[in-house]
């Protein structure tokens, strides 16, 4: 029964990948284009208006199938769609290895449906942020609301078993202080150069989730050694090169959630 629980979780995380990809472009596209034509509701190719089949949006496989270019066309399709189908996929399978289905709790069940969904929404941010170096602000407040739905939830459920502490406070706040707070600081300072204005939102919105201080800083040092990991060829190559952190804020984010428990536990 895990085992299918998994399954499930890898093809759900992989159709939610690809419907989030085709509508961040939907959404740059309005934003570009405001006076153009509606597109069309159904999938279709952004160079010929090509409307894809039901067989040309099977996550992964059709983009495989079809080595990542348009049926009609042939125009490249990027890289962009399987890489957020792969990677959420791979996202919502780790993420069910912190719950075990034969004993969770009602409560545990919902915590872990409200992480889906936080999921869901930063990894439309990290999409758009990847695509276009931009973090849609009613998505980043979208984000801090199911955040702060997921911290009310913790604390319940914490206040159920122990009583009241100043630590219920102090936590989430520090968290805050460390991964929004630092990058609000390299922003101000930096004057936008460093960072853009939404990665202290997002920021933000991960500690919320994260609520340890300790995750909030695993996150943040994560976070920044994949951004030069991944960037470093770029930045060698144009000095000027901006890098856009949302998507290697995210990754931190789902990697220290996957291995909270274990870490927690080697402590």
């Amino acid at each position: 029964m895990q085992v299918l629980f998994y399954i499930l979780l890898f093809i759900l995380g992989a159709c939610f990948g690809s419907f989030l990809c085709c509508e961040a472009r939907r959404l740059h596209y309005r934003e570009v284009n405001k006076s153009a034509k509606k597109l069309s509701p159904r999938s279709l190719c952004m160079h010929c208006k090509y409307q894809l089949k039901w067989y040309d949006n099977i996550p992964i496989v059709s983009w495989l199938i079809l080595r990542g270019k348009c049926r009609k066309c042939h125009h490249k399709i990027g890289l962009a769609e399987i890489i957020s189908e792969l990677t959420l996929a791979l996202g919502f399978l780790f993420l069910g290895f912190t719950i075990d289905i034969t004993t969770a709790s009602l409560i545990t069940w919902f915590q872990f449906a409200i992480l889906l969904i936080f999921v869901i929404i930063i990894s439309f941010l990290a999409i758009y942020d990847g695509l276009y170096g931009e973090l849609p602000t009613r998505f980043l407040t979208i984000a801090i609301i199911v955040a702060i739905i997921s911290l009310i939830i913790k604390e319940i459920t914490i206040l159920q078993t122990s009583p009241f502490s100043y630590e219920l406070v102090i936590k989430p706040l520090l968290s805050i202080l460390i991964l929004g707070g630092l990058y609000l600081a390299l922003y101000i300072i930096s004057k936008g150069k460093w960072v853009g204005d939404g990665d202290w939102l997002l920021g933000t919105a991960l500690a919320i989730v994260l609520y340890e201080p300790w995750l909030a800083l695993l996150t943040l040092c994560l976070a920044n050694i994949l951004a030069c990991l991944v960037m470093a060829p770029a930045v060698i190559k144009r000095k000027n090169h901006q890098i856009y952190f949302g998507p290697f804020m995210v990754a931190a984010f789902v990697i220290v959630c996957c291995l909270a428990d274990f870490l927690q536990h080697m402590l």
